[in-house]
């Protein structure tokens, strides 16, 4: 098989790779992205360790961009499956740029707390929705949503003036009244961006194995290139 062989296959594959990108987890909206949803799956953790089971997502919606306000519905369903036998998610967070100056928010988590720490090691959120009207953004009380259960809404975020484009970043939500798994009782869990509507999303990034391709790609093309520029070796009769 030849180098243009090697590198002509590169390329297709890099080709098909790409049509399916990934996303960071952050998302820009603005008025022209009202109607427009995003989906988001989470995974559990707790004292750094990763939970098998205890999984969540959210979708979330742009419906209105009014003044300084930017309104959104949402849907939060608790996915976790075995060995988690109950759990409860009793809030959601996330991080705005620029930041918020106040937060409204009805339905299932019809609670909102600005600029406090989530748990697990986290740190500081700009705002959380909770099921329960607690100090903090932990949750508490006996709501929110129990294993296969959803629960939707409506938030507004509001703002000290006008904003042309909202960043939405670092999603997050709590879960407790865990069992089945040994010792933990709560835990947090992080959002990855699944899918989008409209114009909305991530920014694109490349795959792992993607920069991988290329780098084989590089390397194939580089030996091609010191191949063909080498001198040609004399044959000398005896």
């Amino acid at each position: 098989m030849t180098i243009r062989t090697v590198l002509a296959g590169l390329a297709a594959s890099a080709a098909l790779a790409s049509a399916i990108p990934a996303y960071a987890d952050t998302i820009t909206l603005g008025s022209g992205d009202i109607g427009n949803s995003f989906t988001l799956n989470y995974d559990g953790f707790s004292g750094g360790t990763s939970i098998d089971g205890l999984t969540g997502s959210t979708t979330f919606t742009l419906t209105g961009v009014s003044g300084n306000d930017y309104t959104f519905d949402y849907n939060v369903t608790n996915t976790s499956s075995a060995p988690v036998t109950a759990s409860r998610i009793s809030s959601f967070a996330f991080n705005t740029d620029p930041n918020i100056s106040s937060a409204t928010s009805t339905g299932a988590f019809s609670y909102t707390t600005l600029s406090s720490n989530y748990p697990n090691g986290i740190g500081t959120v700009d705002v959380c929705f909770k099921d329960a009207a607690t100090g903090s953004c932990s949750g508490g009380g006996s709501g929110g949503l129990t294993l296969g259960q959803s629960g939707t809404g409506s938030f507004t975020l509001s703002f000290s003036q006008p904003v042309s484009s909202l960043t939405l970043s670092d999603f997050y939500v709590r879960y407790q009244s865990i069992s089945g798994v040994p010792g933990i009782s709560s835990a947090s869990g992080s959002g990855t961006l699944t899918s989008t509507g409209g114009s909305t999303g991530g920014t694109p990034v490349p795959e792992p194995g993607m920069l991988g391709l290329f780098g084989v790609g590089l390397a194939g093309l580089a030996l091609a290139c010191r191949r063909k520029a080498a001198p040609p070796r004399l044959a000398f009769a005896a």
